[in-house]
């Protein structure tokens, strides 16, 4: 909430005439549930949870108000062996840190890494040397060599439950786990350790919900539509990344993804395109 405070302020010291720029500071329940019901108000776009965002999505359809909605996501990274080892090694740990970036707290994270079968256990280790290279330390440190803490108690509480279920629902544990980076035992703050799992299957619980954390899933597959199918076998569907040197699979595999964004060979897409997502990754880009 400080950077929107600061960005008030800057409106009003560039003299911008009053009413053209409004905040309102305040909390979902009580500021949210105000703004999506009241009929005054056209249009409201919302980021944040698919819970919330379906409650937003109710308040506004009450009084046929349009309405945006950026919600959670569970991204797919496919990573087929026609890319070779080199492409590979970069496309693994690339994907590994995009993951544990923000400490875990990026909607658009690849957090699901399928690995055609050659290199899958060339990608496990890769992981498990990106998620121990991860430091973990204080947000007030200089430099961007390091991830901070998790938003809260209740955040960190939520990461640690999704990590005892990937536990118990007999995911291979490969990297980080339960509790507080060693450095951080007694650390103010919310600090998780850089996890990875191995021999993740779709019905496990840490594959189907948004974790928001810095957990990372491999699994891997043989065959494209063995690939395809794992990767829309989820409830949301804002963006999902494919590495592969064939044109007619990368081709395919955009028109049959069901996610609103879709990242060929890390080519992304312009920053003024649409951003947004289908399915319980919201509507309306």
């Amino acid at each position: 909430p400080l950077s929107a405070l600061l960005f008030a302020q800057m409106i009003h010291d560039a003299g911008f005439p009053p009413g053209v720029f409004n905040l309102v500071s305040g909390d979902g329940p009580t500021t949210g549930d105000a703004l999506s019901r009241n009929s005054n108000i056209d249009m409201i776009s919302f980021t944040g949870s698919t819970r919330a965002g379906k409650l937003v999505a109710a308040n506004a359809a009450m009084n046929l108000k349009r309405s945006s909605l950026e919600l959670g996501g569970k991204g797919a990274n496919i990573l087929f062996a026609d890319i070779g080892e080199e492409w590979m090694k970069d496309a693994v740990t690339e994907g590994a840190e995009s993951v544990f970036y923000n400490s875990g707290q990026t909607c658009s994270a690849p957090t699901r890494m399928f690995v055609q079968r050659p290199y899958y256990d060339m990608a496990i280790q890769l992981a498990k040397r990106v998620a121990e290279d991860t430091d973990v330390n204080s947000a007030h440190m200089e430099g961007d060599d390091h991830i901070g803490p998790v938003v809260s108690l209740r955040q960190y509480e939520r990461i640690q439950h999704y990590i005892q279920l990937g536990i118990d629902e007999g995911a291979t544990l490969v990297a980080g786990g339960l509790g507080r980076p060693e450095n951080l035992k007694n650390a103010d703050g919310f600090y998780v350790r850089p996890t990875v799992f191995a021999n993740c299957k779709s019905n496990m619980t840490i594959m189907q919900e948004e974790i928001f954390g810095p957990v990372m899933c491999i699994t891997p597959f043989d065959t494209e539509s063995e690939a395809l199918e794992m990767a829309n076998d989820n409830p949301y569907g804002l963006a999902n990344y494919v590495q592969t040197r064939n044109l007619q699979r990368r081709r395919r595999l955009g028109r049959l993804l069901q996610s609103g964004m879709i990242d060929m060979n890390d080519a992304w897409g312009d920053f003024g395109s649409p951003f947004g997502g289908v399915r319980d990754s919201g509507w309306g880009r």
